[in-house]
């Protein structure tokens, strides 16, 4: 199971939106749409991930889509519940438990930031990002400002095995690095025992600095620097 701990209420201001809210400022002002608040909630810690966009890798377009409990939640729990994802996430069981999860980066001080990933527009994998540096992880190495950590699941199992890992890792990273000019390192923690996972990392340019023991896992730390980017 990841580190960092997960959020979400399935009632939040953006699940109940579908248009505008409340005009904020004077009569004619661009309104506060639900499609902005994951924006505003985001922007400070981690340079809003709801608006990088799109990037073109040879599987397809692929996006990150911040999370909306009241939409993906259904997803989510299914995906936590299949054996290969339950087997390190630790999240099997009913909607509560990943609700619960979820509750605690969507509630938090945006430090994390679930999100689906989409691929040609279909959600295929559930990402976190978050700020390694202010995250307990930090205990464990030496952690440097901005450094943007990730974990990932890919939820179905037919993309499992053939390398689409390895390419979206590459394309997040590259996402990472694109839009938060202050992060010089993007950061993983797979478990050692995840060797498709741990491998998946290694060919998407990151390396292994250490092993380090964490409290649910042992886990490898893997590293991506901005300077040797174009390089690995």
């Amino acid at each position: 199971m990841p580190t960092t701990e997960a959020p979400a209420d399935p009632v939040g201001p953006a699940t109940h939106a579908t248009g505008s809210v409340r005009a904020l400022g004077h009569p004619g002002e661009r309104r506060l749409t639900a499609e902005l608040l994951p924006l505003l909630a985001e922007a400070d810690l981690l340079d809003s991930p709801a608006a990088w966009g799109s990037t073109d890798t040879a599987a397809g377009a692929f996006r990150l889509d911040p999370v909306r409990p009241g939409r993906d939640l259904e997803l989510l729990t299914g995906w936590m519940n299949d054996p290969e994802v339950a087997a390190y996430w630790e999240l099997s069981g009913p909607a509560a438990v990943t609700a619960a999860h979820l509750r605690a980066q969507l509630d938090g001080d945006g430090r994390t930031i679930p999100c689906l990933g989409l691929l040609d527009g279909t959600p295929m994998s559930y990402w976190e990002i978050y700020r390694a540096d202010l995250d307990p992880l930090s205990r464990h190495y030496p952690a440097r400002p901005h450094d943007t950590g990730i974990h990932l699941l890919i939820g179905d199992g037919t993309n499992r095995g053939r390398g689409l890992g390895t390419t979206l890792l590459r394309a997040v990273a590259g996402l990472v690095l694109d839009n938060r000019p202050r992060c010089t390192r993007v950061i993983a923690e797979p478990d050692i025992r995840n060797t498709p996972s741990v491998s998946a990392f290694l060919s998407s340019g990151f390396r292994c600095s250490t092993e380090i023991d964490l409290p649910e896992k042992r886990a490898a730390l893997m590293i991506r620097e901005r300077a040797l980017r174009n390089l690995l």
